[in-house]
Order: structure tokens, then sequence, then C-alpha cells
């Protein structure tokens, strides 16, 4: 099988640049490893004269990374428009922000058409498309308009909400609808799935049985996969950062006090504000914690164009400024707050340089941080996870400190119990999160999804005639690649 990765962004991965995103960072190994073809934004936009759409192809690892020039015209309304001012706030249960015109919705379909055009480079008899999250609902199906008859996945890094919630995005229903040409949709958690089948069945009017969704597209199989790491190679970049500048630095900066981290892109949807409050309110609780621990917050700038995200920067920045302004002394700063992205490396390296991991979204898909700064930890000496309970994470991470980041005084007093937890409880608490993350890597979610969108696909040939694709199911099911995670190692 040739497998062709497509989302809206990429990575060459250079070890010394920042990470665009936790999917680029995620789908980054299995593309250098699996020989997969990776398809996406090269960040820059186009005029309609131009006749080659990509600008650039390079090899990457095993695999290759292809990148196009996105349409000038449409892409405002694709992407910091319908993407990001409607899907976006929905996906993640904040109603009150979506914000869409029929004109952004027009330009989402339009990118999400070009891009199928696009990717018909790419199409053999072998070939299958695995589209990756919210910017490309309507991909599958703008690829089925064209003829493409083998398999085609989509997985949603996001989470899915409720009906009442997806049904304030304007067009939901053609949207959805859309998404039903996907042989196989995969989701981070139960819960995502149940409300997307939920929306199949109540809204849509069809008919759903053992996670199948029936439409006038044939079979849609609705399943979880949830995300994980390389828990092995992580380990690994955080033993050897130790010695890299940024790190020894701010080693050296505590003079023995204990650090808490936080590591996210600004967006309201990761707590940032509720988190800072509950850094205020655990000093105030505890004033001996003052100098004993402070925090460090790398919140990197996204969609600054977009009105909520500017006024959430603005936000951010006032409240640590009031919070050190209130803590601090002259030789301590209890907040410290960079804007800027760090590269995976260094990144491996801060988590394990702090005793606290401090991951609280509102609302998220995963949040593969949680399991980075779990990943990084010494072995002998590790840290302590405090995670939200609206993260996917908190499923699988289960003796993490679970918090709910509305509650301020919770969060408080929970990150005083991390800071001050005994070592063997430490060591109990992070030896079974390592358990479950070393049997979730992203090597082990690569080959379950692969497996299940081939065996999907060949259970809507064997029930749907008309596919034309490979006229022998038998001959279909010996081309289904082997994906057992060890190759990718």
């Amino acid at each position: 099988m040739n497998l062709v990765v497509v989302s809206n962004r990429v990575s060459r991965g250079k070890p010394n640049e920042p990470m665009t995103g936790g999917l680029a960072a995620a789908l980054l190994p299995i593309v250098e490893k699996s020989g997969a073809i990776w398809v996406g934004s090269s960040g820059r936009v186009r005029d309609g004269n131009q006749k080659e759409p990509f600008a650039e192809i390079e090899a990457l690892g095993t695999g290759a990374l292809a990148m196009l020039d996105l349409p000038a015209a449409h892409y405002g309304g694709y992407y910091e428009g319908f993407a990001n001012s409607a899907l976006w706030p929905a996906l993640h249960s904040r109603a009150d922000l979506i914000r869409a015109s029929q004109e952004d919705y027009a330009s989402y379909r339009e990118v999400n058409a070009f891009m199928a055009r696009a990717l018909l480079r790419f199409q053999k008899p072998q070939s299958a498309f695995w589209i990756q999250d919210y910017h490309f609902l309507a991909l599958g199906a703008e690829l089925r308009a064209l003829g493409v008859r083998q398999p085609i996945g989509f997985f949603l890094h996001t989470p899915w909400p409720t009906r009442a919630v997806i049904g304030g995005v304007p067009n939901h229903r053609e949207l959805i609808e859309a998404m039903l040409a996907y042989d196989l949709i995969g989701f981070q958690t139960e819960e995502d799935c149940e409300n997307f089948l939920s929306y199949a069945e109540q809204d849509l009017g069809l008919v759903v049985r053992d996670g199948v969704v029936h439409s006038h597209h044939g079979r849609t199989r609705a399943s979880v996969f949830p995300i994980g790491i390389d828990p092995q190679q992580f380990a690994q970049l955080a033993a050897k950062a130790a010695t890299h500048p940024d790190v020894s630095r701010l080693r050296r900066s505590l003079n023995g006090e204990k650090l808490a981290i936080g590591v996210d892109r600004l967006d309201y949807s990761k707590g940032l504000i509720n988190r800072i409050k509950a850094f205020d309110r655990m000093w105030t609780l505890y004033p001996s914690l003052a100098r004993s621990v402070s925090l460090l917050q790398i919140a990197t700038p996204s969609r600054g164009a977009i009105e909520a995200y500017g006024n959430l920067q603005s936000d951010v920045a006032k409240l640590v400024s009031d919070v050190n302004g209130l803590h601090g002394e002259v030789d301590w700063t209890p907040i410290r707050y960079l804007n800027k992205g760090y590269s995976q490396a260094v990144l491996a390296g801060l988590y394990r340089t702090a005793q606290v991991g401090v991951v609280t979204p509102l609302q998220d898909g995963m949040n593969l941080v949680a399991k980075e700064y779990v990943a990084a930890q010494n072995p002998v000496d590790p840290g302590v996870l405090v995670l939200s309970k609206f993260a996917g994470a908190a499923n699988e991470l289960d003796t993490a400190l679970i918090v709910n980041p509305h509650d301020i005084d919770g969060m408080a007093r929970t990150i005083a119990v991390a800071v001050s937890m005994p070592l063997p409880e430490r060591r109990m608490r992070w030896e079974a999160m390592m358990a479950k993350l070393r049997k979730g890597t992203i090597q082990q979610w690569f080959a379950d999804f692969t497996d299940a969108l081939w065996d999907s696909r060949v259970d809507r040939i064997e029930t749907c005639p008309s596919e034309d694709v490979i006229a022998d199911p038998l001959a279909a099911r010996q081309l289904r690649p082997v994906t057992n995670g060890a190759r990718f190692h």
C-alpha cells in the first residue's frame, strides 16, 4: 500500500527548529520511517495563474514531503475563517466564539476541492489516503467526486462535541454528510466517537450499527485510536538535552528551587488564564512555596489575526504581570513567561528539569505534551504530572494528578501536593504512566489505523457491488500491508 498522508501543516523535522504543533510532531516519525508521502501547505499562497500547485517535493527519511501553495483568494476564509473561527471553537465546545460567514464556508470547500485535485498526482491502484484533522472534513467527498475509489481514512486530532454544539456550526449538516465519504473516521476518545455517531443517527436520521454509519456513500466506520508518542526516543532526547545551553542555563538559574512547566500554543482551549490563577492562588494559600517553586510557561503565539486570539494574548500577558507584581521579589520571579517555540530536543530537556508538568486544558483531543512530559522524566527521580480531566490523555494517564481546570482552588492545592510528593509515590505513578505510553506508541497508532482503514475499505467493497477499485475482495485482502509496530522503530 502506498500511503498518502494529508494535513494542513507539515514538518521537515530539522532538529533545531521549533515544531509547528502537536500534529506535525506526531506525524513526522511515521512519515520518516514508513515510506509515506506527506502532503500539506507550504505556508504560502498562490494566484490563479500558476499551473503547478506543488512548490516543493523532497525526501523525508524513507518517505517524501510534498508542499503546495494554497489559493490566495480562498486561504483567509478557509484558515482564519471557517476552520479556526467556526470549526475550532465548536470542536472545543466554545459555541460562543463561533464566527463564520457563508463566504468563509465557500472558501473552506474550495480549498478542500483544490487539495483533492492536487492529490490525484499521487493516486495509484494500491494507494490509500489518510486525511488529518478538521481543516479537511470534506476532502474525502471531494476525492470521491473526482473518481477516487481507493481507501480514504480520516483522523480527528481535536475533540468532537455534543450534537447541540456542533449544530451551531453553519452548514453543519452538509459538512458531516460529506464526512461520510470516508471509509474510516478515527477519534481520540470514546466520548468523541459516541458524539459523532449520535449526530449521524439523531440529526441525519441514518442507520448506525456497531460503530458503522450507513449512508448514500456506503458504510463508514467510526472508531477510537488514541494517538501516542515514541516514549523511548523522547526519553533519549531528554537525557541528551541535559547539556544543551538553554537547559543548562535554566537549571543553574533555579538555585535549588523547584520548577513547574507548561508548554502550549496560545489558545483559549489550553486553560492558560485558569492555570496562572491557580498558581497565584497557590502562592496565596501556601506562602512557604514562594521562592520555593516557580512556573515556566511557554506559550507560542498562533492565529493572531483572529480577534479571540489577540484578546487572549493581551489577557495572559497582563495576568502574568499582575501575579509577578504581587508575589515577586527583587531577586525572584514567580512566572517566567516566554512567547516563542522550542525544538523537540530542547523541550525534552526542559521537561526533565521540571519537577511538575502542568497540562490543564479546558478541552483537548489528546494533548501530547502530557505524554512527552512523562517520557522525558528521569526514572530515578521522576516529576509529577498535573493533568486536566478534559484532556484525552487523562483516559490513559490515570495515575497523574487529575484536576478540574475550572476549579482554581482545587488546582492550587493539587499543584502544592505535586511539589511535595515523596519519591516512592512519584515513582509508582510515573511507572504506571510509562507502561501505558509503551503500550500505546505512535507506531502502534499508525499500525492500528492503517489496518482498520484497509479492513473498512474491503468491507465497503464486499457490501457495495458498485465499488470497482478492486474487483476481487480476496485480492484486496492480499494487498493489505503488514504494519506491526516493530518495522517503524
